[in-house]
């Protein structure tokens, strides 16, 4: 759609025109005028941009994968299959490119923000001269709403206190529900609506799941806008957090699955090469990429491992087709209000290829492998049906993953290659749409904002919100929605990297480099950056990426490798950066408290994330708590984290408990005494035996300065408990730590503050003499 004049001479946003007012002495002699609202070009469609989580090109129906998915499958019959669409090779920064239309460097997010380093291409910090996509469109008269996950906020600016100019609902949404991290448990979600933590609506005995709620309240979203303000068109951005680890999916839709994937990941990725082939979604002179030796052969597996293995795979499959399924519910609403026709759907199945982190083995709780603790099999086996259930935080093996990106090699974080970069893209408008197809030209995420913004008859503005902004990095893909014109003629130049791994994309060659660890070496040293071998491809020639022409072309390499360097000054890409878990450490960031001994919580707080909480972990520390406590009182007075790792200080049955949950292998639980009644002071004072993380040590639970418990634990959570379970005081949400109780569980006395002090620094040697003087107060007592 070409911009009209009104369109096209929006180039500074907001646009609102001087109302043509007359002020006379009084209303008599005056003529009232109301500024112009934005309004939408004419005839401008509906927008909705889907993006799936982990998954990879070779897992939908839609692109030859075993995944049946039969509303995108529909979604595509009378629409456009892209088959070289590509993303970045991790979750937030596909984000950032996808909805600045930048690449994400340039969009400060060359990682995800847990990986935030303090360089303009790493910081998480979104720019204002990157104005978002959502921003554009609502200031050019779109209703404006994202659903599910968002994962563009730096951490330390997630929680009650915000800021909140970087939340969706400060960068052009007017309505935002959903989850703010990395993850999250489907089955009991950490919840927003906009900027405030809400409850789920329903638990999972009764039959709650996030993607079932997401496609309610997108259904609910639309049918209100169109009641309301049907001359507004809507945009709506859906990202749900399937099939990001946890894979949690229905049971039934898991059985759908039962015994389908038996043969194994060898067998499987041969028959989705062989499907893609039938289809056309691979070209028939492709060829189908060797397993990597860090992959065991599915031959090679005891019977014991290839069935739990392919149970972890059996619920991959069923959390993918159940979104599938509200995904379906959600098309049949547009058809049933009559607005199918007009909405423009860009379905991106996947924002990076298929997850590895998984580990060989697979993770019957992925937070055990997050703080480098085994699981054992044995035990996995005896609850191999609660996989994909609540009680679960699954990732499936790597070997699923590699099947998950046929025909390529590798899979996410590996921005070198296109396991990591390549995902199938559907693009639908039956109103604009003729003949469907497969497009084949190389294409980008960063393309997908003009697209809309062309698609809508939007101009690009050169200001908003005061602020000059930075020219788009993709371009449209309008030529090729209303036709088969391949648009490769024009010379095209994309750069990749993350955590190291790098390419170059240019005029149908790819220069490639795999530095570093694997996705799921979490605590390795990598080798220096200058020890990298580059690989040269034709992509013209050689669609998955097969053929090593380095040796051949060595002259065309080098030069390619000088186009990266260039791309790399010119987007914010350097430093460049390998490490892992340091990037993680919570030390090089701005997090609110860091450095704090003390915090004071003056009655209920929820909603704290992780890092802005208290760093307790490997560190000698006290909570104590001012109260009021009747005979029948009960609650939550702190916690952090919950069901798959953290801790809990509450009082039940009319004790004092405090529970440490190692990742689900060991759970120690302290309880007190029987408590008095009346206004008390309970404490629980952890003294480590060592000051290093995981390291065990001795829990006292004190009311009134008399020990009412004691208890040696032999280990704690070491590095994290959760990314979307939170700190709480006077009440818990998402999944409780303990089973003795049921969340929310509000204490129901009057609770009056909390303390909670770091006691690392006063030395071993002056806490030992605090125990001893608890002692004698609680002999004198007795």
């Amino acid at each position: 759609m070409i911009p009209d004049d009104q369109s096209a001479g929006r180039q500074r946003l907001p646009s609102m025109s001087d109302p043509a007012r007359v002020v006379g002495e009084t209303f008599r002699d005056s003529e009232p005028a109301f500024p112009d609202t934005p309004q939408a070009p004419p005839g401008a469609p509906n927008v909705v941009l889907v993006l799936l989580d982990d998954v990879g090109f070779g897992q939908p129906s839609t692109f030859g994968g075993p995944v049946a998915m039969p509303a995108l499958d529909a979604l595509a019959a009378t629409g456009l299959r892209y088959n070289r669409f590509h993303t970045t090779a991790m979750c937030s920064p596909t984000r950032a490119a996808l909805l600045s239309g930048r690449n994400h460097h340039l969009a400060a997010s060359g990682g995800c923000p847990e990986f935030a380093t303090g360089f303009a291409g790493y910081d998480s910090y979104w720019p204002a001269e990157a104005g978002s996509l959502a921003q554009v469109l609502r200031l050019n008269g779109y209703s404006t709403a994202a659903l599910g996950k968002w994962h563009n906020t730096p951490e330390w600016e997630v929680g009650p206190s915000g800021p909140f100019d970087r939340w969706p609902t400060g960068l052009g949404f007017e309505h935002f529900y959903g989850f703010m991290g990395a993850d999250c448990n489907q089955w009991e979600p950490t919840l927003y609506r906009n900027t405030t933590l809400v409850d789920p609506p329903a638990t999972p005995e009764d039959g709650y799941h996030l993607d079932k709620d997401l496609a309610d309240e997108a259904i609910d979203w639309v049918k209100q806008q169109r009641s309301v303000s049907p001359e507004r068109p809507f945009f709506l951005y859906w990202a749900p957090g399937t099939a990001h680890a946890p894979l949690h999916a229905p049971t039934a839709w898991i059985e759908r699955f039962r015994g389908k994937f038996e043969e194994g990941w060898d067998a499987l990725r041969q028959e989705t090469f062989d499907r893609q082939v039938a289809m056309g979604v691979v070209p028939p002179d492709a060829k189908l990429t060797a397993r990597p030796e860090e992959i065991e052969p599915w031959n090679s597996l005891s019977p014991k491992r290839q069935k739990l293995f392919a149970r972890y795979m059996e619920t991959f499959a069923g959390a993918v087709a159940h979104f599938d399924a509200q995904f379906d519910r959600f098309l049949e609403m547009l058809q049933e209000i009559g607005e199918r026709d007009n909405t423009l759907i860009v379905f991106i199945a996947g924002d990076n290829g298929p997850a590895a982190e998984g580990s060989p083995e697979g993770r019957f709780n992925k937070w055990a492998a997050l703080n480098g603790l085994p699981e054992d099999i044995d035990e996995i086996m005896s609850r191999m049906d609660e996989i994909g259930g609540p009680t679960s935080y699954p990732n499936y093996p790597v070997g699923w993953a590699w099947a998950g990106s046929t025909p390529f090699q590798w899979f996410k974080l590996i921005a070198s290659h296109l396991g990591g970069t390549r995902n199938g893209m559907v693009v639908s408008w039956p109103e604009r749409i003729g003949e469907p197809g497969i497009r084949e030209h190389f294409s980008h995420v960063v393309d997908i904002m003009p697209t809309i913004l062309d698609a809508v008859g939007i101009a690009v503005p050169s200001e908003v919100y005061g602020v000059p902004q930075r020219e788009l990095s993709g371009r449209s893909l309008m030529a090729s929605v209303d036709g088969a014109e391949q648009v490769d003629t024009v010379p095209r130049r994309q750069y990749f990297e993350i955590l190291g791994n790098r390419g170059i994309y240019e005029d149908g060659w790819m220069a490639s480099t795999r530095h570093g660890q694997l996705p799921w070496e979490f605590f390795g040293e990598n080798e220096p950056f200058d020890k990298d071998r580059w690989e040269l491809y034709h992509l013209a020639d050689d669609f998955s990426q097969s053929q090593n022409l380095a040796e051949k072309n060595g002259q065309r390499l080098e030069a390619m490798k000088r186009v990266w360097r260039l791309e790399a000054e010119t987007n914010n890409v350097l430093p460049l950066d390998d490490r892992f878990v340091p990037r993680l450490s919570l030390d090089h960031k701005p997090y609110p408290g860091l450095g704090r001994e003390r915090f004071v919580y003056h009655g209920r707080v929820l909603g704290v994330p992780e890092p802005q909480a208290p760093q307790v972990k490997g560190r000698s520390h006290s909570i104590t708590v001012r109260l009021v406590h009747d005979r029948l009182d009960a609650g939550l007075l702190v916690s952090a984290g919950g069901r798959f790792a953290g801790y809990a200080l509450f009082i039940v049955d009319g004790s004092l408990v405090y529970v440490h949950n190692v990742v689900g292998r060991e759970v120690f639980e302290v309880v007190s005494t029987s408590l008095p009644i009346g206004d008390l002071e309970l404490a629980m004072l952890f003294t480590t035996d060592e000051p290093v993380p995981g390291s065990g040590g001795t829990v006292e639970l004190v009311c009134d300065g008399v020990r009412v418990g004691r208890q040696h634990l032999t280990s704690t959570v070491p590095y994290r408990y959760s990314y979307g379970e939170t700190f709480n005081v006077g009440r818990d949400n998402g999944s409780p730590v303990s089973e003795r109780y049921e969340v929310p569980f509000p204490y129901s006395g009057a609770l009056r503050r909390v303390e909670i002090a770091i006691l690392s620094g006063l030395g071993s040697d002056q806490l030992r003499a605090e125990a001893m003087q608890r002692d004698v107060i609680e002999r004198e007592m007795q």
